[in-house]
């Protein structure tokens, strides 16, 4: 489905006249959090707010994890708990990963139900058989801050909104004295029986529960506090425990089923009944917090004090509104929809991860509060290093100073003494490759966006950076690179390492650290050990032999995550005139770059891989993983920025579109959609860690960027059309530019930057 909206300019060329409507139009219009919602999108549709903690969405079906022992390959497209080919909803849980390609949370389960009681989900395949429910993506309605939907079955009405902490409900029933909402503590994102290590219930009234919930998933040891209040007295309420325990103690004394305030257990499941007259709203507010029920409660009692829920919807608008404005840009409608979508997305994660009071969980799970700066969490570095903390460099400079104080406080707090790998709640799950943090700290402080302790900072990065027992650092410090038999993503983890190590590099040099900048500036050409004779990356072992038989198109068992060498040769981004003569010369990478787009990948090399589709790759260029977002640019320094144009006009009309499917890989937590948000602008940052930027090929018609600084940035672009792709000329501040890079000072001081578009190419 996409959100049905009557355009304000549809709707003056059918009246007959014209004017200008983007002035008019909220940009929260353009915005429809349905993009990305099937396939590979794993983006969810709830509702959120800008950074918040809570993301209260559907989730369309209860998969679990494992299957007859063995991982249950359609688990993966629940990575988001929505899929917008389901016919069933199973409930609204209040946290969920946006765009990620594997998972976790998804706690806290609610579903009103009406009738007889189910305390099972029950199963797609058999109506009614549990407390699912039937929807038609005609009464879902969804935007920024808002989530509705009319659940067939019982004729209930949905509607969620939120705070920063606090998921807002709204249940509007018809009349019965049957009428039920369901607390799920058993259900969970990426799920299994195991999942769940303890859960606690504690009914306070008869309008206040709080509990907690602890898992073991992606996230070892998670705890996640809560406490809800209801608009309206329970009439009654009662429970079930899925997993009896061997020892019980004396609690049996007790009737723990029925209307009994003081439950634990694995795997309970609550229920809270109510009389309702027909069209009754009965309202529920569900705060969240990392550090205890307390602080769940005053979470709830400061964000939401009252039970007016348009409001509340209101405020959640305005919120994205304030944070959409930052960038303003005039372009065609489909432009638009892309652009606010991918801005909405870019600001979901990552998450606030502290209560009003300043209190959080740390990584050593102890209670901290976080002085002068807010915490966060989801970082998934490998992903976002790229494009969103550099965007967040430009138009969140705040929140990224904050977010590189939480890598900080994440560090100090680390028994291992390491910068975050890919770290959520008061977790690190050590997915991905590389140490990542380093690039955000350095991009950060080398473009003077946060004003945290240089050198402290540095100094985390190199004790990081020498943990010689992490993934092959140990080989990849003795021997340059990392052989293939000591681990298999040896290429990938060497290129990485060597791109984070220069982005230290970087960071010692800013603070006149020469010592570390020699140490790490060597340690960034590693990149050359992985090189063979004829330009590509390849396994290697400890003797320094090429092994034979290197599968160029595979990305599997060659050392790679998610890339195959064709897409990883080119993973040299602080470097890329070295790579043009390890790949032979300019003639030779220039017939690289051309192949690597035009080539044709058989479907057997992404048969077995789950986060490909045909639809993501152009040749065998896969725009859908993150290792070659940068690809495109390289033209630039091999003297064809006109390809790099082409190309990026390319990339951005075949991934990008305004529908359900309408991503051509995961999101990963906004990168996707700050590579769009970057390249429709008509410049991308190549090398995080460096202050310039290459230019491309700017799809808007102009844009005004509302610094923090007070400044304004407006870009113009003259003669834009859809043929006029090629950049004639660039100015800043009337000013020509020479080269194809921009400088993020030129940026910042504001002013205008001048695109003069052309139809036709250079040689």
């Amino acid at each position: 489905m996409m959100l049905s909206k009557i355009k304000a300019g549809a709707l003056v060329v059918a009246l007959g006249f014209a004017v200008t409507t983007s002035a008019q139009q909220k940009l929260t219009s353009y915005v429809n959090p349905l993009i990305g919602t099937a396939k590979m999108g794993h983006t969810f549709p709830g509702a959120t707010v800008p950074f918040g903690m809570v993301q209260l969405s559907p989730d369309t079906d209860t998969l679990q994890y494992l299957d007859k022992g063995r991982y249950n390959p359609n688990m993966y497209k629940y990575c988001a708990g929505y899929q917008h080919t389901d016919k069933t909803i199973v409930g609204f849980s209040h946290t969920h990963f946006s765009g990620t390609g594997h998972s976790d949370l998804g706690d806290f389960l609610v579903m009103p139900t009406v009738g007889a009681l189910k305390l099972n989900p029950g199963v797609a395949s058999v109506p009614r058989s549990g407390y699912r429910s039937a929807f038609s993506h005609e009464t879902e309605k969804a935007s920024p801050g808002y989530y509705s939907v009319v659940l067939d079955d019982y004729k209930v009405k949905a509607e969620l909104t939120a705070t920063e902490r606090v998921g807002f409900h709204q249940y509007t029933f018809p009349e019965t004295t049957d009428a039920h909402i369901i607390l799920d503590m058993v259900h969970g994102i990426y799920n299994y029986p195991e999942k769940n290590v303890w859960t606690f219930v504690r009914i306070e009234n008869d309008t206040l529960i709080t509990g907690y919930r602890q898992t073991l998933g992606w996230a070892r040891t998670r705890t996640v506090y809560f406490a809800i209040t209801f608009s309206k007295p329970i009439k009654s309420y009662g429970s079930v425990n899925e997993k009896q325990e061997m020892y019980g103690g004396f609690w049996r004394k007790f009737n723990q089923k029925e209307n009994f305030p003081d439950l634990a257990g694995r795997q309970l499941k609550l229920y809270f009944n109510f009389d309702t007259k027909a069209n009754e709203k009965v309202k529920m507010k569900f705060a969240l917090s990392g550090v205890s029920s307390a602080g769940a409660l005053l979470n709830l009692r400061t964000e939401i004090p009252h039970w007016n829920f348009e409001q509340t919807v209101a405020e959640a608008s305005a919120k994205w509104e304030k944070e959409l404005s930052r960038i303003k840009i005039d372009a065609n409608e489909e432009t638009k929809q892309n652009f606010y979508t991918a801005m909405y997305h870019a600001f979901i994660a990552p998450n606030t991860f502290m209560d009003v009071d300043g209190q959080y969980r740390g990584l050593d799970q102890n209670n901290h509060k976080a002085e002068g700066f807010t915490n966060y969490t989801t970082f998934s570095l490998w992903d976002t290093y790229r494009a969103l903390h550099p965007l967040y460099n430009l138009v969140q400079q705040k929140r990224n100073s904050d977010m590189v104080k939480s890598m900080m406080a994440h560090y100090n707090e680390s028994a291992l003494h390491m910068l975050p790998i890919w770290s959520h709640y008061a977790n690190d799950n050590w997915c991905m490759s590389g140490y990542h943090s380093a690039a955000v700290l350095a991009d950060a402080i080398v473009k003077g966006v946060t004003d945290v302790d240089a050198n402290a900072a540095l100094n985390a990065c190199i004790t990081t950076a020498r943990r010689s027992n992490y993934e092959g650092i140990g080989e990849y410090i003795k021997y340059g690179y990392i052989p293939s038999e000591k681990s298999g993503v040896s290429i990938s983890n060497t290129l990485e390492y060597a791109y984070d190590d220069w982005a230290i590099a970087q960071l010692a040099k800013k603070v006149d650290r020469m010592d570390i900048y020699e140490e790490f500036i060597k340690r960034s050409a590693n990149y050359k050990n992985v090189f063979d004779k004829d330009g590509f990356v390849k396994r290697k072992d400890a003797n320094g032999n090429f092994l034979p038989n290197a599968d160029l198109l595979s990305t599997h068992g060659q050392g790679l995550i998610e890339g195959n060498s064709w897409n990883y040769s080119f993973f040299v981004p602080h470097n890329p005139t070295d790579l043009i003569t390890l790949m032979g010369g300019t003639k030779k990478f220039l017939a690289n770059m051309d192949s690597l787009f035009t080539m044709y990948l058989p479907d057997k090399y992404f048969a077995e891989t789950e986060d490909i589709t045909r639809e993501g790759i152009i040749g065998t260029y896969v725009h859908g993983n993150e290792p070659a977002h940068h690809v495109a640019y390289l033209y630039n320094f091999a003297g064809k920025p006109w390809k790099t144009q082409q190309l990026i006009r390319r990339i951005l009309a075949n991934q990008y579109k305004p529908t359900v499917d309408g991503l051509g890989g995961n999101d990963d937590c906004g990168q996707m959609s700050a590579w769009y948000i970057f390249s429709s602008l008509g410049f991308y940052p190549v090398a995080p860690g460096s202050d310039e930027y290459e230019i491309g090929s700017p799809i808007v018609n102009n844009a005004v960027f509302n610094l923090e600084n007070g400044k304004q940035l407006k870009i113009a672009v003259q003669n834009q059309s859809e043929k006029n792709m090629y950049v004639k000329s660039v100015l800043i501040n009337g000013k020509a530019m020479t080269g194809t890079a921009i400088k993020h000072a030129d940026l910042m001081n504001g002013g205008e930057v001048v695109f003069v578009m052309t139809n036709k190419h250079g040689k």
